[in-house]
This record gives C-alpha cells, sequence and structure tokens, in this order.
C-alpha cells in the first residue's frame, strides 16, 4: 500500500517493469485504520508518513501476523516462512 495515486503507481510499474499491482490510498483512509500512517521523524525532521509494516491476512480476512518496523534485508524470506507455516 502506498500513500500514492493510482497515476503515479502505474507510472512507476510501467518504468520498473514491475509484475505486481500496487494499491494506492492518497486519502490515508486505509492507512489510518491499519494505524500505519502519522507522524514519522528521520534525521531529526518530522513529516507525515507511512510505518514500515506487513501484515500476513489469513483467507478468512482476519490478521494473523504483523511485522512492525520492517527492514528489507531478509524480510521476504521470513515472510515467506510464515506463509509456510500457515498452510
Amino acid at each position: 500500500m502506498s500513500n500514492d495515486d493510482t497515476a503515479a503507481l502505474d507510472k512507476w510499474i510501467t518504468k520498473l517493469g514491475f509484475p505486481y499491482v500496487l494499491v494506492g490510498d492518497p486519502d490515508h483512509t486505509v492507512l489510518e485504520t491499519y494505524g500505519v500512517w502519522g507522524e514519522r521523524e528521520f534525521a531529526g525532521r518530522k513529516y507525515m508518513g507511512i510505518a514500515r509494516t506487513t501484515f500476513l491476512i489469513g483467507p478468512d480476512g482476519r490478521i494473523e501476523k504483523v511485522w512492525e518496523k520492517v527492514k528489507p534485508q531478509g524480510h521476504a524470506e521470513e515472510v515467506l516462512a510464515a506463509l509456510r507455516e500457515a498452510a
């Protein structure tokens, strides 16, 4: 989920040949519902943004697992392991 609009996401997808659909939420409705949109701080500067968070949502629509403060390195493997466990 991104706070960018669909046009910006589509442009990025086309430019990089990204093979997945991305969801935009420019008005932050879903981001706020999941509690990931809010004030952040980086290098002493405060701004509004998204907290890197991954939600594993089960077939019934319930959240099964949450990873907060996600760092890209190794995260995909961690999520895949959780998916295998859940299957």
